[in-house]
């Protein structure tokens, strides 16, 4: 069975990875983090960033265990099968909120009368639903894609023949045995 001195190391290292990427991402874009939040809230939607955010750090945590050597099979299987089921909920997500902001900008359109005075503000309206939109699905189906991929690999490498350097594992996936 899983306890807290088993699953806490990884979790703290997934957390410390997301505060990386986010200093990395607040570099290259030379945004604060304030400016990088408020992006993601127009790009996304705190909604589906509320929501996506858990199901990527249980498909993390599902490869993260995965990979472990410590870990007996009845559990990498257990792992495997949250990991399976987080990505597919990653690209439900996605696929969701794609027809939702569809749906939201064809609702406003609706709304709105369409003369030649306010065509400029319904365009502008309507880019912005549908910006949102397709970026969860540029976003989340990748993300689904890779977890997915990462979680089939890692269960079907051989365990004993290669050594930790000749094969796909990331250094925070593995703990130090005791």
């Amino acid at each position: 069975m899983l306890t807290i001195e088993k699953w806490l190391p990884t979790v703290c290292r997934l957390l410390g990875a997301m505060v990386i990427l986010l200093a990395v991402a607040s570099y290259m874009t030379n945004m604060t983090l304030i400016d990088l939040l408020s992006y993601v809230e127009k790009a996304f939607s705190y909604s589906f960033v509320l929501l996506f955010v858990p199901l990527l750090l249980f498909a993390g945590y599902a490869i993260a265990l995965v990979n472990r050597a410590n870990v007996n099979k009845a559990q990498k299987a257990f792992w495997f099968e949250i990991g399976q089921q987080s990505a597919n909920g990653m690209s439900t997500l996605a696929l969701t909120f794609t027809l939702l902001g569809i749906s939201v900008g064809i609702g406003t359109l609706s709304k709105q009368s369409l003369t030649p005075e306010t065509v400029n503000e319904v365009i502008g309206i309507l880019t912005q639903q549908f910006s949102m939109a397709f970026m969860t699905t540029v976003v989340g189906l990748p993300a689904a894609t890779l977890s997915r991929a990462l979680l089939s690999i890692s269960m079907v490498k051989p365990q004993s023949e290669l050594p930790y350097k000749h094969s796909f594992e990331l250094r925070f996936m593995h703990h130090k045995k005791e």
